[in-house]
């Protein structure tokens, strides 16, 4: 059954934990939602996971409709939410409207997620009027890394609490569907989705959300000892990959590999008749 916003608003209302994680390209995505992941992000971390970019201000519009399309065609239950990438929305209403549109008919999404607070609620509303969903993100968000000055927990003393809180109820209230909450401390990530309706998604933000998001090459260890404090390996796929990358170059600089099983064969007497001709 495909996940919608309004099954998602279903599962806060009952108790029942969301799942998302990110995705970028079909075959993953095609994975994921045949596991039952609910929701798969395409996140901006693409610029990083996938372009190999410092951060993910360097992300276009054009990387996150590829990869958005590619993930949308692989996923037949999940619901596919996108981001605005950096300067995308930042600009005017106008083009948050547009840009929203774009990832919408082009890049096959079913929602659309930008960072900040109070200062986007007339873009997040702009969108929901275009009958686009918007998933709103604060805590951490990485398009504002140089304003943060780094990858910091949010949210620690009581004036940047209290802004975090005012945030999250000015987005819902600007008609956001969800709310991802990124590096806040545990207590005060539970005492904002307790007075939220609709649901918050954590990542790095403790159990008291209404769901989880992770970066899927954290959880299956691609990149080795480098997973953030809050990602969890779930399965070293890393190692696994690793190992059998090791495996196909020493068994074909051996020549062990290809062998009889993975090669094909041609009929004796054609093969002598070749032989003839290239004889001449």
């Amino acid at each position: 059954m495909k996940t919608t916003v309004t099954s998602i608003l279903k599962q806060k209302s009952a108790g029942i934990k969301i799942i998302m994680l990110t995705a970028y390209d079909y075959s993953t995505a095609k994975l994921m939602d045949e596991a039952g992941v609910e929701i798969l992000l395409v996140g901006d971390s693409l610029g990083m996971t996938m372009l190999g970019y410092p951060n993910t201000l360097s992300v276009t519009m054009e990387d996150m409709i590829r990869h958005s399309s590619a993930v949308a065609r692989g996923a037949e239950n999940a619901l596919v939410l996108t981001d605005l990438p950096f300067m995308s929305y930042q600009t005017s209403v106008y083009d948050a409207v547009t840009n929203s549109g774009r990832l919408v008919k082009e890049g096959l999404a079913n929602a659309v997620k930008l960072e900040g607070g109070r200062t986007f609620c007339p873009h997040i509303k702009a969108i929901v009027e275009a009958q686009i969903p918007v998933c709103a993100h604060l805590g951490l968000t990485p398009q504002s890394i140089n304003a943060l000055g780094g990858y910091k927990i949010q949210g620690r003393d009581e004036a940047c609490g209290k802004k975090l809180i005012e945030d999250a109820l000015a987005v819902q209230e600007a008609g956001a569907f969800a709310l991802v909450l990124e590096c806040v401390p545990s207590d005060l990530a539970s005492l904002v989705t307790s007075h939220l309706s609709i649901p918050t998604i954590g990542i790095g933000a403790g159990a008291g959300t209404d769901g989880q998001v992770l970066v899927y090459q954290d959880i299956f260890g691609i990149y080795g000892n480098k997973s953030p404090k809050f990602a969890k390996v779930f399965a070293d796929a890393g190692l696994v990959i690793r190992n059998g990358l090791r495996d196909y170059i020493e068994e074909t600089k051996s020549g062990a590999f290809p062998d009889e099983e993975h090669s094909f064969k041609i009929d004796p007497d054609i093969m002598e008749a070749l032989r003839d001709f290239v004889k001449r």
